[in-house]
């Protein structure tokens, strides 16, 4: 190789490490503007968040907000997006010991288990959630991802179901996407209306204590249900 190709190459090779070195900064500045904005409307709701704010937290400027994600409506769409895509990638991850063969009672409040931990882990997606709901879904329903993002315990679910029937261990005729409701509903209620709840009946709900034995009633009752020998409603 002649001296002109050797320099060609070293040259090619220092545009192809600054435009990796430029792509690298620009993932992390798009990082740091989109968990700004989680906080932001998790804490002030739609209405109430200011993108002077973000940019402020983020420590970028507002140019580069509307270069990344266009306006605060967009924004917002994509902070919806990223939260309940964080959960679909961990329920993706999860893994039931041998689910072929594991109860599948115990298989389902392992699901149970899984769904009450990430929102204990994560309360800025309740609030997310509860603040779209409040919009009746308007900007989730503007979400081309969503909709493509939907839950891959169903199917487990169902599949622990349907074998905990033929079994005899589960009570026949539960219906996955009612037990996915109910499960969420058991992990998500007591910490959305913590603050009044905790006011009405002056008792911390947020403290670990309740929030354990809460969720060893919440078990009970779930696994009461679900094993066979009760006939369904």
């Amino acid at each position: 190789m002649g001296r002109r190709e050797t320099s060609a190459l070293h040259a090619h090779s220092s545009i192809l490490a600054a435009m990796s070195g430029a792509k690298r900064n620009a993932d992390r500045t798009r990082e740091k503007i989109l968990r700004a904005a989680i906080s932001e409307f998790a804490t002030h709701g739609y209405s109430g968040a200011r993108v002077e704010r973000i940019r402020q937290r983020a420590r970028a400027n507002t140019r580069m907000i509307y270069h990344y994600f266009g306006d605060k409506s967009r924004l917002y769409v994509a902070v919806l997006e990223h939260v309940i895509g964080e959960l679909r990638l961990e329920e993706l991850r999860l893994e039931i010991d041998q689910v072929d063969q594991v109860d599948p009672v115990e298989g389902l409040l392992q699901l149970f288990d899984f769904i009450d931990q990430h929102f204990g882990a994560h309360p800025e997606l309740m609030t997310l959630l509860s603040g779209e709901n409040l919009l009746r879904g308007r900007f989730l329903r503007s979400s081309a991802k969503t909709p493509i993002i939907t839950s891959p315990l169903m199917p487990l679910m169902e599949e622990l179901l349907r074998r905990g029937e033929r079994k005899g261990l589960v009570r026949p005729g539960v219906d996955p996407l009612h037990l996915y409701v109910v499960m969420v509903a058991l992990c998500y209620f007591h910490r959305s209306n913590a603050h009044t709840l905790s006011f009405l009946f002056r008792t911390d709900l947020l403290s670990s204590s309740w929030q354990s034995a809460h969720k060893k009633v919440a078990t009970d009752l779930l696994a009461g249900y679900l094993r066979a020998g009760r006939a369904a409603p």
